[in-house]
């Protein structure tokens, strides 16, 4: 089956998805801040240049998008139906290299945190249950880390 759009189309479309500094991440970010944890952002020095580093509590958020890292048994991790083999491909190298990751962090001594963007922190809806619960779970999984 053929794109429904255009390469010029297909090509602008692709280019307004952010990868850096996304709804999801500012939603975990402001409540860190906000619960008084200090971060960096996209650190250069490791590898995979991870979306956050608390350094103090040597652990490492990862927030991924289901759709594009392929969150098993989630309703958003589709395959599209055009282009299915293209896709098919592009998940597979970002399921690998995230494992890849996670591996190289661990090796290093990071804990690791990994939060499913679309359906655990549903950044859609205004007052998420779901939301609230995942972001208490960061906070309590943080604390028992320093302790």
């Amino acid at each position: 089956m053929a794109d429904v759009h255009d390469k010029d189309t297909r090509s602008y479309n692709m280019s307004k998805i952010r990868h850096k500094n996304t709804k999801p991440e500012l939603i975990v970010r402001k409540f860190l801040f906000s619960n008084g944890y200090r971060y960096r952002i996209h650190d250069k020095k490791l590898p995979g240049k991870p979306d956050i580093v608390l350094p103090k509590y040597k652990t490492i958020i990862d927030i991924r998008g289901c759709y594009f890292h392929q969150h098993k048994n989630c309703k958003y991790a589709t395959i599209p139906k055009t282009r299915t083999e293209y896709y098919l491909e592009k998940f597979k190298k970002n399921v690998e290299r995230d494992s890849e990751n996670v591996e190289m962090w661990e090796k290093e001594g990071w804990e690791v945190i990994i939060v499913w963007a679309d359906c655990q922190l549903e950044p859609k809806k205004k007052n998420s249950i779901v939301r609230e619960e995942t972001l208490n779970k960061i906070n309590k999984a943080l604390k028992w880390q320093y302790q």
